[in-house]
């Protein structure tokens, strides 16, 4: 990975890779491996589609993980269903408590973001702040400044 990165003038603080939670149990000891010489590089890990999997808790210790990405099946009802609302909300004060970032995906409404802002999630992604574009467009818009996921809130920096 470090001869592709350097190779193509690519910093890796830029880049984030998501791993989804069945990813990470099916040869643990070789993914903290391979993860601790990604992040060590200045890779981002982030844990995709977390809670929706079987990993243990215990997982978030083990490995080097610095981002966690909620579900959309938790942030869906999040305006009417109060377990998914008590879900999203103990991911984020478990990330913060961690030390993780957390962002929500799935968010398509301003209600939905109102209410991830109230429980200190910063960070989401959805149809709400964009839509799928094409490669062109993508390029232009980064070119611009603009990423694919948008802070809720800057007061954290993040």
């Amino acid at each position: 990975m470090e001869c592709v990165v350097a190779r193509h003038g690519i910093d890796p603080q830029q880049l984030e890779l998501e791993v989804t939670e069945s990813g990470l149990v099916e040869d643990p000891e070789n993914v903290v491996r391979i993860l601790s010489r990604l992040r060590d590089i200045g890779l981002t890990i982030a844990i995709d589609d977390f809670g929706t999997g079987y990993s243990s808790l215990a997982y978030l210790k083990t490995f080097p993980v610095s981002v966690l990405k909620i579900d959309r099946s938790f942030v869906r009802d999040l305006e009417t269903d109060l377990n998914d609302r008590g879900i999203a909300e103990a991911v984020v004060s478990m990330a913060r408590v961690l030390q993780m970032k957390v962002v929500a995906e799935g968010v398509e409404n301003e209600a939905q973001a109102a209410i991830l802002l109230g429980m200190g999630c910063t960070l989401a992604q959805g149809y709400f702040f964009g839509r799928p574009m094409t490669p062109e467009l993508f390029e232009s818009n980064w070119r611009a400044g603009e990423e694919g996921r948008m802070a809720l809130s800057s007061e954290d920096g993040v």
